[in-house]
């Protein structure tokens, strides 16, 4: 199988010397459409994606907070459903089956996943998906919902859309055709007919990603589609500013080492090729996306993505002190001053570091691939 990176990092869709047209496009014939052979799959070129250019000037960092968009108007949802916490170092952790899970799910969690929405938002020109669903789908899940910000039922009001779970800490006002359920995706799923199982930031605290991503073939439509939106987990930079033992990167290895003592991966969002062809998925594409760390990108947009992902990295930093680094055997004081290097390290914006953002969809074959306009 040949593959093809377009210059925004975007693979081709190219198998032998076939190339079907795109599943977006109105004006081709649904029949002619139906009867045109599908490439299973392509492959990813990170390699292919241009690096960002390193603004002349660093914008101070106030100027562009005041650029920032935030508060989403919602209340927190009280539920009746018994969830159970531990807390640790002034933290909140979910408590499900028999392990521990190592990132917190407390309200400081959640307004740095509500950043990384807004962050990944204004980086995809305000598109949710990436997947070619159409304007009219029936059935949405997302799946690891959150506060809900990707429960889309304002803009698909012809979709019936499901925020799936552990925690319930979704909003209490939420349009009619949303609704929410507190489950593990990791079990067995209820729903089927479904048009589109969206993922985001899921793909590294999944235990058994074979069996989830099965669960979503066996709940789509003939047709229907499954993204995963997901970031690796590893800082990179192009121009050699960012050193090997830089200590946002020795950081971040040493966390990923700790993650997998809790049997999570930070570096499977480059892998999922594999792992969607075994479930049985074709037309499988990846846009991958650098984000810069930081306010250092020339571009305007990539400098306040890169301030929304800088913030979030140092929001973020803290948790892994905790129980990360404590799976290694690392005293605290050992963690915190790792923590503190690194924390030091990011406000130098002569380093120019960023992050892959890995955007993966592909389809349930089936008989009929109508209905996408």
């Amino acid at each position: 199988m040949a593959s093809l990176s377009s210059h925004d990092g975007e693979t081709q869709r190219i198998e032998g010397d076939t190339c079907r047209p795109g599943v977006g496009q109105s004006n081709v014939d649904p029949e002619t459409l139906a009867a045109t052979p599908r490439p299973l799959s392509v492959s990813v070129c990170a390699t292919g994606v241009p690096a960002i250019v390193p603004a002349d000037e660093t914008d101070d960092e106030f100027d562009l907070a005041n650029e920032l968009q935030g508060d989403d108007g919602t209340a927190s949802l009280t539920s009746s459903i018994c969830a159970a916490f531990a807390y640790e170092r002034g933290r909140r952790y979910q408590l499900f089956g028999d392990g521990e899970y190592p990132i917190p799910n407390d309200d400081l969690e959640q307004n740095r996943e509500d950043m990384k929405h807004a962050m990944l938002m204004m980086l995809t020109e305000s598109k949710p998906f990436l997947a070619p669903i159409g304007s009219h789908p029936q059935k949405i899940l997302d799946i690891g919902t959150g506060t809900a910000l990707l429960a889309v039922g304002d803009r698909y009001p012809s979709a019936h859309v499901c925020g799936i779970d552990l925690t319930p800490i979704q909003p209490e006002w939420v349009p009619a055709n949303v609704s929410f359920l507190v489950d593990n995706c990791e079990l067995d799923w209820i729903e089927r007919d479904v048009d589109l199982a969206h993922f985001r930031f899921m793909v590294m605290i999944l235990k058994d990603i074979p069996t989830v991503l099965g669960h979503a073939y066996e709940s789509l439509r003939p047709g229907g589609w499954i993204e995963l939106q997901e970031l690796h987990g590893d800082p990179l930079c192009d121009d050699g500013t960012m050193c090997q033992d830089d200590a946002v990167k020795v950081l971040y290895n040493t966390a990923g080492e700790a993650y997998k003592k809790f049997g999570m991966s930070t570096t499977l969002p480059a892998k999922l090729e594999p792992h969607l062809h075994e479930a049985g998925f074709v037309n499988i594409h990846c846009k991958v996306m650098k984000v810069p760390i930081g306010t250092w990108a020339k571009e305007k947009t990539l400098r306040i993505v890169g301030l929304y992902q800088k913030m979030a990295v140092l929001d973020f930093l803290p948790t892994l002190s905790g129980r990360p680094l404590k799976a290694l055997g690392m005293s605290d004081i050992e963690a915190e001053l790792m923590v503190a290097m690194a924390k030091k390290s990011l406000e130098d914006a002569n380093v120019h570091r960023y992050f892959n953002y890995y955007f993966w969809y592909a389809q349930k074959p089936g008989p009929s691939l109508m209905g996408y306009e």
